[in-house]
């Protein structure tokens, strides 16, 4: 809840950012593009801290960084330092959730463990809530500096909590083999090169991106700029995203828990309606409950994008699904942070939403048009499994259309 809650803090910050530190909307793009960057550089080496020295540990270094991020920020009157703080934060945010998967692998079974962590994505959304309305109110009342002062003072306290953990039911968890760059280098090569690994990559990359940049950072301004909503209309859109994500999270756990097969088909037709939901939104001003409506739907491809993690969970060994989830993250995360920088540019050439915007659609075209072709290639990977008479994650029936994947 706390990292959520600091990724999302500047999304309705983002018109008073603009005029403590002076600056314009590339500028304050970059905040987000920063600290996105931030945190796609570093979930594979966080993957390798977890192993080394516990989650425990990680937990506390993490919630430290956030907090003494926030305090940055509360206090921060220049821009450098504002981005520094970002940064810090952002590092923070980068080592929470890895870690609380490998805890709660280490404390449930493996039945209990997918539930567990679609209700952990979820409770985490009530962060994202909170970065919403209540910000709103706290930030018109207290201030810049008293707001973002609570907030990192209160995370910095909770290592004390996070430092009563233990790694493991039955107390620290072993210590892990000292780092060794080359097996890493190897590792994340041959699970990239795994055609599961790429199309899991590409679901995140094409589901997450346009929800992730609309809540993260440019949905708040351009519901006020773009539609003329109040302020508090605008973060009450945003809190529909938001409700959206927690309550649909569990479900399509459970759906794709039962029903592995109907993964894709939940992603393709999720990104038919994204699709035409942004052009919508480019062409034509809504009142404010059919925008919460819109951004509901749009807000779906936050809690799908975890198929992404599953998929390549799935086609690889249990000795590479930790590698496998960390690239898998990078897709998503490298896919908002280009649509942050790019939007924040095309905004200062053109101070306008709507050509801005379409740097999202490209992205998301980019995004289904690679999902497309690796989506037929793990296919074609399954198949060739299935005609060897080895075991395959989920069987899938051969269609005439799969006679199309490309080698190249």
């Amino acid at each position: 809840m706390a990292a959520v809650f600091h990724r999302g803090s500047l999304a309705v910050a983002s018109l008073e950012a603009t005029e403590r530190f002076g600056v314009g909307p590339a500028a304050l793009g970059t905040f987000t593009v920063l600290q996105l960057l931030v945190y796609a550089v570093m979930q594979v080496p966080t993957g390798l801290l977890v192993d080394r020295f516990g989650p425990r540990k990680v937990l506390v270094t993490a919630a430290l960084l956030m907090g003494t991020g926030q305090v940055l920020f509360a206090v921060a009157t220049s821009y450098p330092l504002a981005l520094v703080a970002r940064a810090v934060l952002g590092s923070g945010d980068a080592m929470t959730f890895i870690s609380l998967l490998r805890l709660t692998s280490a404390h449930f079974s493996a039945r209990q463990y997918s539930l567990v962590v679609s209700f952990t994505a979820a409770l985490g959304g009530l962060g994202n809530l909170a970065a919403t309305v209540p910000l709103t109110l706290l930030l018109h009342d207290a201030g810049w500096t008293t707001t973002f002062l609570i907030a990192g003072l209160a995370t910095a306290g909770y290592a004390l909590v996070a430092s009563r953990l233990k790694d493991t039911p039955d107390g620290p968890a072993p210590r892990g083999e000292v780092m060794n760059i080359r097996a890493v280098a190897r590792n994340v090569r041959d699970t990239w090169r795994t055609p599961g690994t790429r199309l899991g990559f590409w679901v995140h990359f094409a589901t997450m991106q346009l929800p992730a940049v609309l809540a993260l950072l440019w949905g708040f301004p351009y519901l006020v700029a773009a539609h003329g909503l109040s302020e508090r209309a605008a973060s009450s859109v945003l809190g529909v995203m938001v409700i959206v994500t927690i309550t649909s999270g569990p479900l399509i756990g459970a759906v794709i828990g039962r029903r592995p097969e109907l993964r894709m088909l939940l992603i393709a037709g999720y990104l038919v309606a994204a699709v035409g939901l942004w052009a919508v939104l480019l062409i034509s001003p809504m009142p404010p409950v059919l925008l919460g409506l819109v951004f509901g739907v749009i807000a779906l491809g936050l809690p799908l994008s975890a198929i992404g993690f599953s998929i390549a969970r799935d086609y690889n060994p249990l000795t590479r699904v930790g590698t496998a989830s960390g690239v898998v993250n990078v897709g998503g995360f490298l896919a908002a942070t280009l649509a942050a920088l790019g939007i924040g540019l095309v905004l200062d050439i053109t101070n306008s939403f709507t050509y801005a915007l379409l740097v999202s659609g490209a992205l998301m075209a980019l995004g289904i048009w690679r999902t497309a072709i690796w989506w037929l290639r793990a296919r074609a990977e399954v198949f060739a499994a299935q005609a060897r008479g080895e075991d395959v994650p989920v069987r899938i029936r051969q269609r005439r259309w799969d006679s199309v994947a490309l080698s190249a």
